[in-house]
């Protein structure tokens, strides 16, 4: 099967828009609002059965601002997918909110908002998050902690200081307890979390550089502790990286040490990880004919994990070819090339992916 995946790549060399745009619907008295969105026809090629077939969604979204006053402004911003690969007549699936925060902004004080929003470790992790439809995934996951987006996220952010210091961006972040009240409540451990806070720190040094930090404490819930493998009170996880964006040239990487925090689902082993250390890399260049070649290598490993030991969880390299027709449409392919053991202790899948796909966006 890798052999017909290497001849797919080969043959398919299409992909990657990352241009952010946006339709204004109203621009009047002081009030904005701007309409978003992407259609993307995806499919997936995979010896694994539950990662190959039809993956197509759309994704849409606005956000708007009102002027309160000279130094104040209100704003907020809500973002939905729907899954396209479903029947008519069945459910629906793939179908969720993704964002879904309002807030204020104080002028060169900051700004403060509330709601489903990304967690502050994503200010580092966010750098990663460049592929077409991969990657971002060696320790964040949707819902689990603040890693990525979810629910009850207080949250504040403060670009330079006041002017104190350009190019200096920080943050602190809030998030309150979703689900999990009682140590019976074990459908929905990966989705759970108690009380937790977090801080980031970024800095653009100049020159295309940037460096970054983010560090996040939680509480876990009583079904965690009880049902959920890794002991502990608390969940962890700190990170640091690295950025250069300069001349068409994207470089980033990460390494993020997680504890009672990292949830992996695998025929051998299901609930979190004691510890795991992870690392993600990518370097993309984008010609201005509007290809972008991009390559990434990503692992996590896991250690202390109970009945198992120490184990790869996560390790891949990502080989992906985009094409921008013009600011709106684009096509891609994206090869994963998984190195995890077929034979490895947690049961993952090690099973290649080829994946291809064309965006309208707006």
């Amino acid at each position: 099967m890798k052999n017909k995946m290497h001849l797919a790549v080969l043959g398919l060399l299409l992909p990657v828009a990352s241009t952010t745009l946006a339709a204004e619907i109203v621009n009047k008295d002081g009030n904005k609002l701007d309409l978003y969105g992407q259609i993307n026809g995806v499919h997936y090629f995979s010896d694994n059965a539950g990662s190959s077939g039809d993956q197509s969604y759309t994704r849409f979204g606005f956000k708007g601002e009102t002027q309160i006053n000279d130094d104040i402004i209100g704003y907020g911003q809500w973002e939905y997918q729907i899954g396209l690969n479903g029947a008519e007549t069945g459910e629906q699936s793939g179908n969720y909110t993704r964002l879904g925060f309002a807030g204020v902004k104080f002028g060169p004080f900051g700004s403060i908002s509330y709601g489903r929003n990304y967690g502050l470790l994503y200010d580092v992790g966010s750098w990663t998050d460049v592929l077409p439809e991969f990657g971002n995934d060696s320790y964040e996951a949707a819902d689990n902690f603040m890693t990525s987006r979810g629910n009850g996220m207080l949250t504040y952010h403060n670009q330079g200081l006041g002017g104190i210091i350009d190019g200096l961006s920080i943050g602190m972040q809030y998030q309150g307890k979703n689900r999990g009240d009682d140590a019976h409540h074990t459908q929905d451990l990966q989705t759970q979390n108690g009380d937790g806070y977090s801080f980031s720190t970024t800095y653009d040094i100049g020159w295309g550089l940037s460096a970054g930090g983010a560090y996040a404490n939680s509480d876990r819930t009583q079904a965690q502790r009880s049902f959920g493998m890794a002991n502990g009170d608390r969940a962890r996880a700190w990170t640091l990286g690295l950025k250069y964006d300069r001349d068409n040239l994207y470089l980033a990487a990460n390494y993020t040490r997680t504890q009672n925090m990292t949830y992996v689902d695998g025929g051998n082993y299901t609930g979190f990880a004691p510890k795991v250390d992870a690392v993600e890399a990518v370097a993309q260049y984008h010609f201005d004919s509007g290809i972008t070649p991009s390559l990434a290598y990503l692992q996590s490993r896991g250690s202390d994990m109970p009945g198992i030991g120490d184990t790869d969880l996560v390790k891949y390299i990502d080989m992906a070819l985009g094409y921008s027709f013009n600011a709106n449409m684009s096509t891609y392919v994206e090869y994963k090339l998984n190195l995890l053991d077929k034979h490895n202790a947690a049961g993952l899948s090690a099973d290649d992916i080829v994946e291809t796909g064309i965006m309208y966006q707006f």
